[in-house]
């Protein structure tokens, strides 16, 4: 027998609401779980791969209407395979190109934290910190 997950276990073991399970399963992104014998879901293995799939495509920027291409294809079976494949290979182009931006933008602010770090090293060096005065003590007397 194959171990399944209702869906109060398989959202929460995925980092995911069960109202956004229902979600991807209503656009059909999420095709085909199962259901008990009163209706309820149950997330069997598989599913829960193609969740973790569905939720890295997301992370790296898949818009929707792609991810579900990619479902329906997937749907279709091995015949689709080229076409899931420039799918994929178009995902990645565009999170290559996007890492690429962000390793730029990263050393420029490396940079600028180091040109920071610099000045206030020699702030250090040229002017020392004073020790404040002891703060005086105030005596409140009692009114009346």
């Amino acid at each position: 027998m194959t171990l399944t997950l209702s869906i109060q276990k398989a959202a929460p073991e995925n980092g995911l609401s069960p109202d956004t399970l229902r979600y991807y399963e209503r656009i059909g992104v999420l095709p085909g779980v199962a259901r008990s014998p009163s209706g309820h879901r149950r997330y069997a293995e598989g599913d829960i791969g193609w969740i973790k799939l569905v939720q890295c495509l997301r992370a790296t920027g898949m818009p929707i209407e792609e991810l579900h291409q990619y479902a329906v294809l997937m749907q279709q079976g091995d015949g689709t395979a080229e076409q899931r494949l420039q799918l994929l290979e178009a995902h990645r182009k565009r999170i290559n190109d996007e890492m690429q931006e962000l390793t730029i933008a990263l050393e420029l602010v490396t940079r600028k934290i180091d040109g920071y770090d610099q000045i206030l090293r020699r702030a250090r060096i040229e002017s020392p910190p004073t020790r404040r005065p002891a703060p005086r003590k105030v005596r409140i007397r009692p009114v009346g």
